[in-house]
């Protein structure tokens, strides 16, 4: 099976980029309040990673919950999280269930931060079968997949972070 082209990936990025910048201005100011089309909405803290160890307890406490092993079968598979040379990126690594997040670099651990992990882990948790490179078939970052990182948004960081990723572009 050949995986279907992912065209969304460029939209669910730029999206995820704007909102981590909202999430780090909010962090800096003096209110968390955004005004986001229209409406003005209260921003809910999002956690930070000091280290892989950290990121990797984050990872394993939100795979032992109860709501998320009833709805993905994947998250019985433990996912370990590694060091990533480089700083452009953080990805997951199907085979081995593996999310790898970049190196600090120069102090700024940009992917050290919940929406990053979560939406490596809304990899991890795809049903899809593998293809014969052990891929699922669906786009990476299609419509289940989008729908997977916004539960795991809303249900993890608040329903507020789902709808400023929502009207920043990332639709199921």
């Amino acid at each position: 099976m050949k995986r279907a082209r992912d065209t969304r990936r460029t939209a669910v990025y730029e999206a995820e980029t704007l909102v981590r910048r909202m999430f780090d201005v909010a962090d800096l100011g003096d209110s968390r309040v955004v005004e986001v089309g229209g409406s003005h909405v209260t921003l809910p803290v999002e956690r930070r990673f000091g280290s892989i160890d950290a990121a990797q307890r984050y990872v394993d406490a939100v795979l032992t919950l109860n709501w998320v092993r009833q709805r993905w079968p994947r998250a019985t598979i433990p996912v370990r999280v590694r060091a990533r040379a480089g700083n452009t990126a953080a990805h997951y690594e199907h085979d081995s269930a593996t999310i790898a997040l970049p190196e600090r670099d120069g102090g700024d651990a940009w992917a050290f931060r919940e929406l990053v992990v979560l939406h490596e882990l809304a990899h991890h948790l795809d049903p899809g079968e593998p293809d014969d490179l052990g891929e699922p078939g669906e786009p990476a970052h299609g419509s289940a997949f989008v729908d997977r990182f916004l539960e795991l948004v809303g249900e993890i960081i608040g329903p507020e972070a789902v709808f400023v990723l929502r009207m920043s572009g990332i639709t199921g």
